[in-house]
């Protein structure tokens, strides 16, 4: 779109919800241009012209990656929003700078094959996601979220990294500052006080959302974060919402109970689906072209359902996205912080002793030990795959500090560099200290990362990726960042208490749903990807991790990879998580080879 002057030209992924309040603001001002529609495209156009790119920016409230043409100038602006919602990728292929909100677009735009980056490959193996500023390719990124390039005719010929863009770019919100000056000017409000904030702000962010000319609905698991969403859209419609929700057929992964009840208790109209191993496998075969570049979130086949599921009745879809790491709910910040406490003192030879005991074991011998024992603990105390647990906290005793170890607790594969074959890995925010919040608390620091790394290049990708695959808009009114920065002015002990995450979001939530229907050990959005590896998807995964193919291929050693393998079908080991990261790769490099032009279903057929 053109504004009106002619002097800018946008174009523009997102929504942004505030565009009302920015009309009548340049009304007022008088410097509205004769309006020509009534979209939020045309307001952001005239909030530019009025006000500057930065200024406008700034009064934006929503979700949004857009490239500015400035015809007087002769400047190209990428900008994209504060957390990261939207995609943004840009970079050089062969002579050509490009840019856009999928890498199948910017591959379309050009005759070039980019090579794959092995450290972004090793960084994949690490996280399960690759990280920002980087993809898979050489010489293409992702625009940092709350970031502006700005790029003239000269600059696209200069050195084609991402160093040099750096230099180009400018912050216009940035999460680190907002959680640095949290701590340092802190809610001193009493808790009655922070919940009744906490719920304005959430009725303004959700009320926000729910602004749509389409049928709206959202998507409902039964916990915290997507009840206290649904239930301040009850508050707020006067008719049934809209609610849909997954289930498996394994019960320890099962939450369509939950949701089923929450939404009983709000009146919601609800939909459901229960998916089975078919049902994965249907979608496996086309995830790599959904997501563009490898990506290792299990979860991103229910969620890819859910959505498929929600777009039969409606085109816009809330989320509840992002309280975890706003308000302290995974489970590794108390994992982490008992750990330390329990351990930080006893010298590291000690703690290494201790994890190697720990390791001697398999994880079925923790999982036929520990399981039973579960239901008897406290809610806060129950862990699912005891066994995945203990593996984990024997990986964690002996690191030299808390950060060290919290790494160590978002880490796939821990030798990812010795896995992939010239493998290496790039600094990012969680190795770069300088990069780092000044943040005091332990937990907070974990929060911290968690926001801009973990939420933007994890969860938004996965549920943007799955929600525009069927054309559903997800809308995330809990990263609405003005709650983000109330969040980061809230004390933890307002977040986490007593051993429970999330309690000042709980209190919110427990005025409108009893506690009853939600006070249960987290979950999160499981997928039964251990049963599949050893059963129906055995056969599949099998191809794509046979020896030869992986020696042949040269991206990965193949020894510790089949030796995970090996372990995992033997049932005394779970490695899915590594196992699905590898898997996800290399059904994605098929695809971009062209091996075959798509698998058959034949191959996927459900094993008796």
């Amino acid at each position: 779109m053109h504004s009106a002057s002619g002097r800018f030209v946008i174009v523009f992924n997102g929504e942004v919800y505030n565009f009302k309040e920015l009309r009548h603001d340049l009304e007022q001002e008088h410097c509205a241009p004769e309006w020509r529609g009534s979209s939020d495209t045309e307001v952001m156009l005239a909030a530019i012209e009025a006000w500057g790119l930065t200024a406008a920016i700034k009064r934006f409230v929503g979700m949004f990656a857009f490239a500015l043409w400035d015809r007087k100038e002769r400047q190209l602006h990428l900008v994209r929003d504060r957390l990261g919602i939207k995609p943004l990728y840009c970079g050089w292929l062969g002579e050509e700078f490009v840019f856009g909100s999928e890498l199948k677009a910017l591959r379309a735009a050009s005759q070039t094959t980019p090579a794959v980056d092995r450290g972004a490959l090793t960084l994949f193996m690490r996280h399960n996601y690759i990280p920002a500023p980087h993809t898979i390719y050489e010489g293409l990124y992702k625009l940092v979220p709350g970031t502006i390039v700005t790029l003239s005719a000269d600059d696209v010929i200069r050195p084609r990294t991402w160093e040099y863009l750096a230099t180009r770019a400018r912050t216009f919100w940035s999460a680190r500052e907002v959680a640095e000056r949290g701590v340092a000017d802190p809610f001193g409000g009493t808790d009655t006080e922070a919940e009744q904030e906490l719920e304005r702000l959430l009725e303004d962010a959700v009320r926000a959302r729910m602004i749509a000319d389409v049928p709206l609905g959202a998507f409902l698991s039964g916990g915290v974060d997507s009840s206290v969403v649904v239930a301040t859209m009850q508050r707020l419609s006067n008719r049934p919402i809209r609610t849909f929700a997954m289930g498996f057929e394994q019960r320890e992964y099962d939450e369509a109970q939950y949701a089923r009840a929450v939404a009983a208790h709000l009146g919601t109209a609800h939909t459901e689906l229960y998916v089975t191993s078919t049902d994965a496998m249907n979608i496996i075969p086309r995830l790599p072209e959904l997501y563009d570049e490898p990506f290792a979130d299990s979860s991103q086949i229910p969620t890819f359902l859910v959505s498929e599921l929600a777009r039969q009745q409606v085109t816009v879809s809330l989320s509840g996205d992002g309280g975890d790491e706003l308000f302290g709910g995974y489970n590794r910040y108390f994992w982490g912080r008992r750990l330390w406490q329990r351990f930080g003192l006893v010298p590291a030879p000690a703690r290494r002793a201790i994890g190697s005991l720990l390791s001697s074991l398999p994880q079925g011998f923790w999982e036929a030990t520990l399981s039973p024992v579960m239901p008897l603990l406290p809610s806060r105390l129950r862990v699912r795959q005891p066994g995945e647990k203990m593996r984990r906290l024997a990986e964690v005793l002996g690191h030299e500090s808390p950060d060290a170890l919290y790494y160590q607790l978002v880490s796939h594969w821990a030798n990812a560099a010795a896995v992939v074959v010239q493998g290496h890995e790039p600094l990012t925010v969680l190795t770069d200290p300088s990069r780092r919040a000044k943040l005091p608390d332990y937990t907070a620091r974990m929060m911290y990362a968690d926001l801009v790394t973990y939420l933007p290049d994890d969860i938004l990708v996965k549920v943007d990726r799955a929600s525009m695959a069927v054309g559903l808009e997800a809308r995330v009114p809990l990263i609405d960042h003005r709650l983000v920065e109330f969040a980061a002015r809230v004390p933890l002990s307002m977040k986490i208490r007593n051993g429970e995450g999330k309690w000042l979001l709980r209190q919110v939530l427990y005025r409108h749903v009893p506690k009853a229907l939600i006070d249960r050990p987290k979950m999160g959005f499981g997928v039964p990807i251990d049963y599949w590896l050893r059963g129906p998807l055995r056969d599949w995964a099998e191809g794509l991790l046979s020896e030869d193919r992986l020696r042949q291929e040269g991206f990965f050693d193949p020894v510790p990879i089949r030796k995970k393998w090996g372990e995992h079908l033997s049932g005394h080991s779970n490695h899915q998580y590594l196992l699905w990261d590898v898997l996800m790769f290399q059904a994605w490099w098929e695809r971009q080879k062209g091996v075959c032009e798509g698998i058959s279903s034949s191959s996927f057929a459900v094993s008796s």
